[in-house]
């Protein structure tokens, strides 16, 4: 089985290694969509992988670094591409989210990036 929640987070970045001229090396925003995704079999007394609110938080540590905030400033986002941020979100979630099986971040309605186990 397989579950997901979406959290919405809001950030400001910059891609600094991006050529010259690059529209992304200007300051700009996101409404960053980042899906945690689990796997695992449904508990037979209660029906679930995991309770949605377990999830939510786990999350909320990450979410309160990244929210409202200029992501180049934190550690190990100084080039804060989509595909790193979503790295950067598995390695803090893994060690504490059973099940954890991917992370999806959109950064826009059509582009984004995943990780997952296979990602490494």
């Amino acid at each position: 089985m397989h579950i997901f929640k979406v959290f919405q987070i809001e950030a400001a970045h910059r891609l600094p290694n991006v050529p010259e001229g690059h529209k992304c090396a200007r300051l700009h925003g996101h409404s960053f969509r980042v899906e945690i995704h689990l796997h695992g079999e449904p508990d037979p007394k209660l029906g679930w992988v995991m309770d949605f609110a377990d999830v939510k938080a786990a999350f909320a540590p990450l979410y309160d670094q990244l929210d409202h905030r200029y992501l180049n400033d934190i550690e190990g986002l100084e080039n804060p591409t989509s595909e790193r941020l979503a790295r950067w979100i598995w390695t803090r979630l893994e060690p504490s989210l059973p099940g954890l099986d991917k992370v999806v971040v959109h950064e826009t309605c059509t582009s984004g990036a995943s990780c997952s186990r296979n990602s490494f």
